[in-house]
């Protein structure tokens, strides 16, 4: 197994990273935006020139099957200026007649745009939920420091709420809720965040024990009421931004692991390559910190049980499998949205392989007097992402899962991922969702808007096509 050296480097508004193996000379690249985009392209270059594994969003997409159903189009490119990567995590309220939606802006300067239509066909941009200069004072602002992502929409009593994820001062994610009279807004943050992560055990992940680190932060909230009136609030645990990097260092330390872990050549490469990378990754923003890990996170996708098993038989870093479960919570909130209730229940956790190292963006509904609890699993931007669903007899749970997903990539729509459900033209339940043109994908790319119909019944749930 080659031993990596790796010099990175500022430069402009990306870097250039040199790359060296022993008995080979060294390799300078310049990746020259510190975007997803940038960072893939050079894992390409990397592929060609050391064997290391092809990004998966550089599949062949003769690998990915037909489409069984159509998959209806609402937005498939930009409607407005400001609105700059499209409608990824898609909230979709049915408010009377009209519909509204909602969905993540990532760092740009204008926060969560807000669309309105009349008949699904036409949306018609209504601003943004947070124009620029006008974010919670709790979250971080500007291009490269903040992150807005996965807000929904829900009406409560003669309110609207808004819960929505923002990053922090100390870069860990959490959760907000505004109000506002009407679903186009003004929203009025409560000042503060409703939820953050919690410190995590570092215990064997090469961090310095005087600096905690966070969970990683809480993200996809989502509202949902009951026939009673009680509200709920479901969110996710944002554990798997956290073990790539010390799953690098790990194998930093133990080289000899690299084998045991992963079963072939050029992922093995890719695990050496990471792990000499990994001390310049620990100094980068967070979603630099990203990027520069995606080859070990998928990697350690294609060979998971395997991975999980031996981490498991050497007993090392237990934070780290850990960290590899990203629990979904749910809890009670207060009427005023001001608080949380009680105590909080993990109601879902990734644990079919198809789901990989997370599952996220939950959205519950109430059809034909069970719960049905829609999410998403896998690598959001990669091709396996797909949308799952489990059923309970109580919005707590336990629910039961659907073995295989709802949706997965087709040659048409790739990463199909985050829904949401609300009644369609007919009043008969519509799944909302987002999803890449093929070969493209990651943070910042555009996500379009998509709907399917949705059959409930004792066999489950199933998509089916819209007339």
């Amino acid at each position: 197994m080659p031993s990596f050296q790796v010099d990175a480097a500022a430069q402009g508004e990306g870097f250039r990273i040199e790359v060296a193996i022993r008995g080979r000379p060294a390799k300078s690249y310049v990746v020259p935006t510190g975007t997803q985009q940038g960072f893939s392209a050079f894992f390409r270059e990397l592929h060609r020139d050391f064997g290391t594994r092809l990004p998966e969003i550089f599949a062949d997409e003769v690998e990915r099957p037909a489409p069984t159903l159509r998959w209806h189009p609402l937005l498939t490119e930009n409607v407005h200026p400001q609105i700059l990567v499209g409608y990824g995590d898609p909230a979709v309220l049915k408010d009377g007649e009209d519909y509204w939606l909602v969905a993540t802006s990532n760092d740009a300067p204008d926060a969560f745009p807000i669309l309105h239509s009349a008949d699904q066909s036409h949306w018609e941009p209504r601003g943004f939920a947070f124009p620029s200069g006008q974010e919670p004072a709790w979250a971080g602002k500007g291009r490269n420091v903040a992150d807005f992502w996965a807000p929904e929409m829900a009406r409560v009593g003669d309110e609207y709420w808004l819960v929505f994820t923002a990053r922090q001062a100390n870069n860990a994610l959490a959760i907000g809720l505004a109000r506002s009279s009407s679903p186009s807004g003004p929203w009025v943050d409560n000042g503060q965040p409703l939820i953050t992560g919690k410190p995590m055990n570092t215990t064997g992940l090469g961090y310095d024990a005087a600096q905690p680190l966070m969970s990683g932060g809480v993200i996809d909230s989502h509202l949902f009421t009951d026939t009673d009136g009680t509200n709920y609030l479901f969110w996710k645990d944002d554990t798997n931004g956290i073990w790539p990097r010390p799953l690098a260092m790990l194998l930093g330390r133990y080289p000899e692991l690299i084998e045991r872990l992963f079963d072939s050549e050029p992922a093995r490469r890719t695990a050496a390559f990471s792990a000499a990378i990994v001390p310049w990754a620990n100094q980068q923003r967070p979603m630099v910190r990203f990027f520069a890990m995606q080859p070990l996170i998928e990697a350690a996708l294609a060979n998971w049980q395997r991975v999980k098993a031996a981490l498991v038989e050497f007993g090392l870093a237990p934070a780290i499998l850990e960290a590899m479960s990203t629990p979904i919570r749910a809890q009670r909130i207060a009427a005023d949205g001001r608080s949380l209730l009680g105590e909080d229940k993990i109601v879902l956790c990734n644990d079919l392989d198809w789901e990989g190292h997370l599952i996220e963006g939950p959205f519950v509904t109430r059809q034909d007097g069970r719960y049905w609890l829609f999410y998403a699993g896998n690598d959001f931007s990669t091709p396996s992402y797909g949308i799952g669903v489990a059923v309970a007899d109580h919005p707590l749970g336990p629910y039961v899962k659907q073995g295989e997903p709802l949706l997965k990539s087709t040659r048409e729509w790739t990463a199909p991922g985050h829904a949401s459900v609300a009644p369609g033209l007919d009043d008969q339940p519509q799944l909302f969702f987002h999803a890449f043109h093929p070969g493209t994908g990651g943070y910042n790319a555009f996500r379009a808007l998509l709907t399917v119909g949705l059959k409930f019944g004792p066999g489950g749930a199933e998509v089916i096509e819209l007339p």
